[in-house]
């Protein structure tokens, strides 16, 4: 079946603390996709999920220490996020916390439908756990001084109790086969790192906690002593804010945007998840790599974290947005640097796309003519950039509008409009090279929505005024 419509997620951050620059990468892009969505799908037709993951023992802790409800502390840490969030200009269509009532509810009946199916059973587990993932470890998930390989200032707990157990062995073969499909889990490394971790053997995973050593969570509907455990509470998100909207059908796709830390949730526990309760499969789970700052892993005991607010309140949003969609880790990890930022700011904004614009908004301006700008048709959404961003290569995109523009500075020297005599010949001229620019501009709406809109509100009437620069040079 042919899908007419979109649900793209991000991950939902845990409320252990405010999200940083390599939280936020994930949800630029996200935005970026969904954008483009909404010109091929169409506005209604896309749906874009963030949020925030709100229970489990970190946050019980963290309010104890504050001597708060657990209910205070992830509201006021989930607002920061959103205001993180909101800086960057996300088109999110709800911003979805776990506490939420309806999610609360779906996450039950979710269970229970998976306990009905005889896939969740009571049983004792011994072993490791680490507070700072929320999740359950086996040996060669800690580094050799025995720690978690993500959290290694943390202590691994040694844990002894009763649980609810979710049936993962029994998915094996279903998995197997999932994974063996090209296309389930981007980049392709990724697909086989995931799909190498299921022929290993799975072991059937704790699905609850016992209220009397973490009460913060949502109820287990069969049994009130245990609350749900936190993943796999925090993964029914998706289908809860999907399927009361709509978005959960076989019309749907459905893409998770997600960082390297969580595929093995998103690609393996997810999927036998909802195969155990009988609902459809996400169709692409997308894995990206993390961000370094200068050389280290961003993490708040290194005091290396930097907030998304800091950098828009300096550079400005959409060149922060730019520059993350640019460089960001794709495919592998990136390193970044405050310095790199200010070159490629100068280089291709201010000196690049921002150069453009002025030259040619003074060139307009000065000839004194009304130009007819014929905006681009809607094919440059479905034909021009479809398959890259369809491989979630928006870098590509990108170097391909960057193509286009030098494509028209070299226009405007060969042309050298400015000694043009003939005012028929001089609008002919710049008329070419301004819907040249208004082809680009619409183009990076996805990528940096206020400056496409500025772009084409300055030039769309065709009588131009030059404005101040788009893009200051920085130092």
């Amino acid at each position: 079946m042919k899908k007419t419509k979109l649900l793209i997620t991000t991950a939902i951050d845990y409320t252990n603390d405010v999200i940083h620059i390599g939280h936020a990468y994930q949800k630029v892009l996200s935005d970026c996709l969904a954008r483009y969505y909404r010109h091929t799908f169409g506005p209604e037709k896309v749906y874009f999920l963030t949020g925030t993951d709100e229970h489990g023992s970190t946050n019980e802790k963290a309010a104890k220490a504050r001597n708060i409800l657990p209910l205070d502390h992830v509201t006021e840490i989930s607002a920061k996020d959103k205001e993180q969030l909101d800086a960057l200009n996300l088109s999110y269509n709800r911003f979805i916390r776990t506490t939420n009532e309806d999610h609360k509810k779906i996450a039950q009946d979710f269970m229970q439908k998976s306990f009905d199916n005889g896939d969740i059973y009571l049983g004792k587990y011994e072993g490791l756990y680490c507070e700072g993932c929320e999740s359950y470890k086996t040996l060669s998930e800690l580094n050799d001084d025995g720690q978690c390989l993500l959290h290694p200032t943390r202590q691994i707990q040694k844990i002894e109790e009763e649980n609810y157990f979710f049936r993962w062995s029994k998915y094996v073969d279903f998995l197997k086969d999932l994974l063996s499909e090209h296309g389930f889990v981007y980049p392709e490394g990724k697909r086989k790192e995931m799909l190498a971790l299921v022929t290993q053997g799975l072991e059937d995973l704790p699905v609850s906690r016992p209220k009397y050593k973490v009460s913060w969570g949502i109820d287990v509907p069969f049994d009130h002593e245990h609350v749900i455990y936190v993943w796999f509470d925090a993964l029914i998100n998706y289908y809860t804010a999907g399927v009361q909207n709509g978005f959960w059908d076989d019309e749907t796709e459905i893409i998770h945007v997600l960082g390297k830390d969580n595929a093995k949730w998103h690609a393996v526990l997810w999927p036998a998840m909802l195969k155990s309760a009988g609902y459809r499969l996400p169709d692409t789970v997308y894995v990206h790599g993390f961000i370094n700052l200068d050389g280290e892993k961003i993490s708040k005991s290194r005091g290396n974290v930097i907030r998304p607010t800091e950098l828009t309140e300096k550079f400005g949003v959409d060149p922060v947005r730019y520059y993350f969609l640019k460089q960001g880790p794709i495919v592998e990890d990136v390193n970044i640097s405050l310095d790199q930022f200010r070159e490629v700011y100068n280089a291709d904004l201010a000196n690049g796309l921002g150069n453009t614009v002025a030259r040619l908004a003074k060139l307009a301006e000065k000839s004194g003519e009304t130009l007819n700008i014929c905006m681009p048709a809607q094919e440059v959404w479905t034909e021009t950039w479809s398959d890259s961003f369809k491989e979630f290569r928006v870098d590509l995109v990108l170097q391909g509008v960057w193509a286009k523009l030098s494509e028209i500075d070299k226009h405007i020297n060969d042309n050298e409009p400015w000694s043009i005599k003939d005012k028929a010949k001089l609008k002919e001229v710049l008329e070419f090279e301004i819907t040249k620019l208004m082809e680009v501009a619409v183009i990076l709406e996805p990528f940096m929505p206020a400056t496409s809109e500025k772009i084409v509100s300055q030039f769309e009437t065709g009588k131009v005024i030059a404005e101040t620069p788009l893009f200051p040079r920085i130092s």
